[in-house]
């Protein structure tokens, strides 16, 4: 938790303050001060109800990737448009990426979805969904995709399902259980 802390604290907090909070919120939940989502965010870590892939260069968190279930991340983007065509709710969404400023275009989002994708094979594995921006044949600062880029995520095993945006698409990937280890003899 502190690492995580401390790589947020060096980016104002991340988007004036989000911490990828606004992911867990329902709909019903509405604005809050920056003090409040650091307060959110920590109580919800220490209760082991958010989940992310953390980097790590040495010591330091150098980016992650958010994930959980769906009823861990009931707030998506483009909502409305997603609503309209659901069918059923994944097992799991990959909701964010933050990678630091000064690492950006090193991979860490690459790697850091391999490992969210692993931790998820671990507590079980199932469907998960992502909404990714297409960023192909369009400049995009990486500051704003949090999300990931669509080609990211193809290269990953994602299939796109449908369009929920001008740039932005569901996407999904079953995700087997990670098999049990027999014991050493």
């Amino acid at each position: 938790m502190p690492a995580f802390a401390r790589l947020v604290e060096k980016h104002n907090g991340i988007f004036g303050g989000c911490r990828c909070i606004s992911f867990h919120l329902g709909p019903d939940e509405g604005k809050r001060t920056a003090v409040e989502y650091r307060a959110m965010k920590e109580a919800r870590v220490r209760e082991g109800r958010a989940h992310a892939a953390l980097v790590f260069d040495g010591p330091n968190a150098v980016g992650w990737c958010q994930f959980g279930p769906t009823a861990e991340l009931p707030n998506i983007r483009s909502r409305k448009r997603y609503e309209e065509g659901l069918r059923e709710f994944p097992d799991w969404r990959i909701t964010c990426f933050f990678i630091d400023r000064e690492r950006r275009g090193e991979g860490i989002a690459n790697f850091a979805l391999r490992e969210a994708l692993h931790e998820i094979a671990r507590l079980g594995g199932g469907m998960v969904e992502a909404y990714p921006e297409n960023v192909a044949g369009r400049k995009v600062s990486r500051s704003f995709l949090c999300s990931g880029t669509l080609g990211m995520f193809e290269n990953a095993g994602f299939e796109k399902t449908r369009q929920i945006a001008m740039h932005r698409w569901v996407v999904v990937r079953k995700v087997p259980a990670e098999r049990a280890k027999a014991p050493a003899n």
